[in-house]
């Protein structure tokens, strides 16, 4: 192939719908792929620890129906990556029975679905710590020990490109990935096709949030990707916006450390030398970057562990001495939950809102604080009665706080008279780390079945 078209319609498929103009723009379009990542740790580690979707599975379902309906009618693949927003095996599962349903709903003609799972067996993890190959952690983690895996409720791997290029090997029509790097997503398709990794890989960096690499803002339309063996071109759907240098080069350099290079399982992508230049007035062309392969590959791994059970409640103050002396306030609570439960076992947080007073244009105000302070209480525990009680005890005794030069009745503080509110269940990640593999594809078992009639 000289060259390959990939839209990407959703930059986190179902955490909010796509939007269906700009998709119908691009499938006419005529691409050679319909692809999205469906996942992300900026949910948070309560999904993946409590083996939920952070989105609606109406929203998901509905982006999986556009999806599949465009690529049977062009006959082109369709690629879903992080099933249900953290790829756990359960999620992998879902959006499989979802494909089946629709495939069923809409009697499409038979096809093939390919699939795989990223959850990594725990006892794995344990083998490579005793046999002294270290799981090394990301960003500050430390070196996994066995006691932060016994913490440890669930661990997905993420994948990179071989899945995906295993199961369009052998045919697959649409692809539902577990835990992916979205690399994978878009990179894989060019990679099947004999494009360069080092275009490849800048193809993912500008398709992976959609229309977030256009101008102006606008999230959850479509875009469309162009690879050949000399360049790679970027190209708004959605009439109003354009991919302009400054939009698409902005985009490819968010969120790095070093903004000029990112990592993947197997390498890196260096971006020093791209150069980027306005092709047409909604498309930008990108030549310049490199790929380069890593020694030993490693692939990442993120683990949840359950902290405990969570109530949250929320008072506000409009007194302006109370505001002045919320910090006592708020020891004052503490002290009492202490003397109720002690020192340890259990965690208790006070989330302070409009103590930096007014935003924005208003500039004499910016430092000033404002005239109500709304308080976020959240206590967790082991279980649930203790968590219930010590968020209460927290939440109230602010009514009660007994403050310096206060005399009489306080009633600076008010709150909601009903209970404190049961949230989901508190997580933190366990795992932010590395592991050593031999094979792209030691992590990821395949599947494939056959839909439709």
């Amino acid at each position: 192939m000289k060259t390959l078209k990939i839209i990407c319609p959703n930059g986190h498929l179902g955490f909010a719908p796509l939007r269906e103009e700009s998709f119908r723009i691009g499938v006419d379009a005529g691409p050679d792929y319909i692809a999205a990542d469906s996942g992300s740790d900026d949910v948070g580690p309560v999904p993946l620890g409590s083996d939920t979707s952070t989105s609606p599975e109406g929203w998901q379902r509905h982006d999986l129906e556009q999806m599949l309906l465009a690529s049977r009618k062009l006959g082109v693949p369709m690629i879903i990556g992080s099933a249900g927003d953290t790829g756990a095996n359960s999620r992998v599962d879902l959006y499989v029975r979802i494909i089946s349903e629709l495939a069923k709903k809409h009697k499409l003609a038979k096809f093939r679905l390919g699939y795989f799972y990223s959850e990594v067996d725990k006892e794995f993890l344990r083998d490579k710590i005793r046999a002294g190959d270290p799981v090394l952690g990301l960003d500050g983690y430390a070196e996994l020990t066995e006691s932060e895996l016994d913490a440890t409720e669930r661990v997905v791997a993420m994948a990179g490109v071989h899945p995906f290029v295993e199961l369009l090997r052998q045919g697959a029509d649409v692809i539902i990935g577990g835990r992916s790097s979205d690399a994978a997503v878009f990179a894989a398709p060019a990679v099947h096709h004999g494009f360069s990794d080092d275009y490849a890989y800048y193809l993912r960096k500008v398709l992976e949030c959609a229309s977030f690499c256009a101008e102006p803002y606008g999230g959850k339309e479509t875009v469309m990707g162009e690879i050949s063996h000399e360049d790679v071109k970027v190209t708004a759907m959605h009439p109003p916006q354009r991919c302009t240098v400054a939009s698409v080069a902005g985009h490819a350099m968010y969120e790095r450390s070093n903004p000029f290079e990112e990592f993947f399982a197997g390498g890196k992508l260096d971006m020093t030398n791209c150069r980027y230049e306005q092709f047409s007035e909604r498309t930008t062309r990108i030549t310049g970057s490199k790929f380069i392969p890593a020694e030993r590959m490693r692939v990442k791994l993120e683990g949840s562990g359950k902290v405990g059970e969570r109530f949250v409640g929320i008072c506000g103050i409009r007194d302006p001495y109370t505001i002045a002396n919320v910090d006592r306030v708020i020891e004052w609570a503490r002290t009492q939950v202490r003397e109720r439960f002690g020192d340890t076992g259990y965690e208790l947080h006070y989330n302070v809102f409009g103590r930096d007073g007014v935003m924005g244009d208003l500039e004499p105000l910016r430092d000033q604080p404002g005239h109500e302070l709304c308080i976020m209480v959240q206590g967790v525990a082991p279980n649930v009665e203790m968590a219930e009680e010590l968020t209460m005890i927290g939440l109230r005794q602010m009514f009660y706080a007994r403050l310096p030069d206060v005399k009489g009745t306080a009633g600076s503080v008010s709150f909601p008279l009903d209970e404190v509110l049961h949230a989901s269940a508190a997580y933190r990640w366990t795992l932010n780390h590395t592991v050593a593999v031999d094979d792209g594809l030691e992590l990821f078992p395949t599947h494939m079945i056959d839909i439709g009639v």
